[in-house]
């Protein structure tokens, strides 16, 4: 009886919250803690490849839109909801036990997230291993894995004469696709392709013709993608505080790193040309629905934003630290970092360009592969190249461990706040979860893997991220209302929620999210990865990787009406959407001084809505 206890749904008791939770030995810890996961992949690595899909500068303008329209309002309304509550993305939800099913969701979306954004690691392990063979590899042809068409700098240079033609080849289908490829546009040097796009495509992934032929497993990646989980598993393991150390190199040699590629990009010939593509918008693009949808959705890769880590960050912090100024910094840092990091990679797309005799948005066809050609090109132009690419992918490891870190911590907390059994067990948990994932992800490591990678980035975030921030607006917002956060948020920081932050947590963003989602469902485009089209059966497997976050939500609504204490549906219903006995401060001290506040809105439904919205008082 015992046991079988223990594996059930741990009931919302109040000894269970009364516990002290560990907190940062620092506020530095807390800061670069939550800049370390803000400041990962979605910046350095998806935002610049965002950029050349979708017209360089014209992107910029719907980024910054929806960064101080949904990103700003979304952030601090989940730094001081973990601060506040010092809980994780499940029990959260006591705040409206009806909607209990969105934590659970985003626990699922964080483990896809997971079982596939690894790879992205394995990718810069293996790249970082060789950075220790001197020349780089990826800038020599004649090797196992070039083609006939593969030219270098100095070669490009001294057969601007030659006719591309003379090339009489059979080439395999990571060459067709992905490489650059414009002989139909009769360029002369639109024949050749770069050593570096050839390591990516040719020794790298080995790419297959498409999902139908997935392959054989690439033993190199899967020994990398082995080793990228048991580094996560070592930083998680013992939990945040080990990572508020790390943090110190992780989240600041990024800068220093970006700022001496940029210094250097730019006295290439041509940068400029790719500086001035980045920074130069496109309006006609503008009309695009998807340029739109896919600013929103990069909004939450790039702030971290509803996946739950900044809830599970948060929740460390001391309960009277003032947070607010916290997410104000930390939103403009890493947004401007991903924007930053932008001039780094149009600086030698521009050169790229250049000595290719092409406009740049035809420079590279490689997708996700983006970061992995233009910045090793970057490395192989400084003095002391594997010096520089050595510490170059050891930043960009450390980058994305801190990010995947953000995603697997959300996942314990909810699973040790649900099942009992394992909130002592945080090592064998996370070695399971680790486990499982990997083997998942080993489909990733096949020929076709790019394929399945692709599949899951393009379907996983669509719909589940937007429509959870839309049900935190409404019940933060609405159900359990601004005002009282405001309240709660003024008890813990001496400072209540400024009023254009509380009108677009009630208006601007939900409204916002709900029409990016219309847009995506009706914009909505089959998947591709370079000529390759995907087949109907891939398709619907996407569509099913991205319902599934929200399959909770349904499950647990039932649950939670059935359980609540009432006679009619409506007496049940009611009482689901307030918040339980154990919303509150974690603190007993702080919980109690909350449980003593006069908390009732006296006045009409008017003068209700208008002081939720602004704080202001009309009676």
């Amino acid at each position: 009886m015992e046991i079988q206890e223990k594996f059930t749904l741990s009931e919302d008791t109040g000894s269970e919250e009364s516990e002290e939770r560990e907190k940062w030995d620092k506020k530095a810890e807390s800061i670069l803690s939550m800049l370390g996961f803000c400041v990962g992949l979605g910046n350095i690595w998806r935002f610049p490849y965002l950029c050349m899909r979708n017209g360089g500068g014209a992107f910029l303008i719907p980024f910054l839109f929806f960064l101080f329209f949904v990103g700003l309002p979304l952030y601090t309304l989940e730094v001081t909801v973990g601060q506040f509550s010092g809980k994780g993305i499940v029990k959260v939800w006591d705040v409206c036990p009806l909607f209990r099913g969105v934590g659970f969701g985003i626990s699922i979306l964080s483990t896809i997230s997971c079982s596939y954004y690894i790879i992205i690691i394995s990718w810069t392990t293996y790249y970082l291993v060789n950075s220790f063979k001197s020349p780089l590899p990826w800038t020599l042809c004649g090797q196992d894995w070039n083609t006939p068409l593969c030219i270098t700098q100095k070669e490009s240079v001294a057969s601007q004469d030659m006719n591309g033609t003379l090339f009489n080849v059979s080439l395999g289908a990571y060459d067709v696709n992905n490489l650059t490829d414009l002989s139909e546009k009769g360029n002369k040097s639109a024949a050749f392709s770069s050593p570096e796009e050839e390591f990516w495509q040719a020794n790298v992934l080995h790419l297959s013709d498409g999902l139908e032929s997935i392959g054989r497993i690439q033993w190199h990646l899967a020994l990398c993608f082995l080793a990228a989980w048991v580094m996560v598993y070592l930083c998680v393991v013992k939990g945040v505080k080990t990572v508020g150390k790390v943090v110190y190199v992780t989240a600041t040699l990024p800068y220093v790193l970006l700022l001496v590629i940029l210094i250097r990009g730019l006295t290439l010939p041509g940068s400029l040309d790719g500086v001035l593509f980045y920074i130069t918008p496109d309006f006609e693009r503008l009309k695009d629905g998807k340029v739109w949808v896919e600013a929103a959705i990069q909004i939450f890769y790039s702030s971290g934003i509803v996946w739950g880590a900044l809830i599970t960050m948060a929740s460390y912090n001391k309960f009277h630290n003032k947070c607010l100024r916290d997410c104000y910094a930390l939103v403009l840092a890493g947004e401007g970092t991903s924007i930053f990091g932008g001039f780094v990679v149009f600086s030698v797309l521009g050169y790229m360009a250049k000595e290719n005799g092409v406009p740049i948005e035809e420079v590279v066809k490689s997708g996700p592969g983006l970061g992995f050609i233009a910045y090793p090109e970057a490395l192989a132009k400084l003095p002391l190249s594997n010096l520089w690419a050595v510490v170059f992918f050891i930043m960009l490891l450390t980058v994305g461990l801190d990010s995947t870190f953000g995603t697997i911590e959300p996942v314990y907390t909810a699973l040790s706040d649900s099942f009992r059994i394992w909130r002592k067990r945080r090592a064998l948990l996370t070695a399971l979860f680790s486990t499982v994932c990997f083997l998942v992800g080993l489909i990733m490591c096949t020929e076709g893997g790019m394929y399945v990678f692709q599949l899951i980035d393009w379907y996983s975030a669509a719909i589940a991220v937007p429509l959870f921030g839309f049900f935190e607006c409404i019940v933060f917002g609405w159900i359990y209302g601004a005002e009282m956060f405001s309240r709660d948020v003024a008890l813990m920081t001496g400072q209540g929620i400024p009023a254009l932050i509380r009108f677009s947590w009630c208006f601007v963003t939900p409204f916002i999210l709900l029409v990016t989602m219309i847009v995506t469902l009706y914009s909505y485009v089959p998947p591709e990865y370079g000529s390759y089209k995907y087949p109907q059966w891939a398709q619907v497997f996407g569509w099913f990787v991205a319902v599934i976050p929200l399959v909770p939500i349904p499950i647990f609504a039932y649950r939670e009406l059935r359980n609540a204490p009432g006679s009619t549906l409506m007496e049940k219903l009611r009482k689901s959407l307030q918040p339980n006995e154990q919303w509150g401060p974690n603190h007993s001290e702080e919980k109690k001084r909350y449980k003593e506040e006069n908390r009732e809105l006296t006045g009409s439904l008017l003068q209700n809505i208008v002081i939720n919205v602004t704080g202001k008082d009309l009676s």
